[in-house]
């Protein structure tokens, strides 16, 4: 059983079991988070597809840490100008393990 869902404007195949990084969310440790914007859910061979969304599926994660994840380097240069500038950028994650989908 998988589904296919999204959050943080980004969409993930998700099956039981299986450890998910996403864009930041408002929850603490431990908690759990349902994630109710659901497009495609498979069970047993029967595909249900929702237009956009199914009806009544919703999976339920758990949120395991946040952290951020590794440095990209901005570098800004223009020949023959002296210009040049070098920006860092570290983007916020949360890791969830998804406990049950619910179709």
């Amino acid at each position: 059983m998988y589904a296919i869902v999204e959050t943080g404007g980004k969409q993930f195949k998700v099956s039981q079991g299986n450890t998910i990084y996403v864009e930041k969310l408002a929850h603490e440790v431990g908690e759990t988070v349902t994630l109710d914007k659901v497009f495609l859910v498979q069970d047993n061979g029967s595909v249900r597809v929702g237009s956009p969304y199914v009806e009544g599926a919703k999976v339920v994660a758990k949120v395991i840490e946040h952290g951020r994840g590794k440095k990209i380097v901005v570098f800004k240069y223009k020949s023959k100008k002296n210009y040049h500038k070098k920006q860092g950028h570290r983007q916020p994650y949360t890791k969830l393990t998804i406990e049950a989908i619910e179709a």
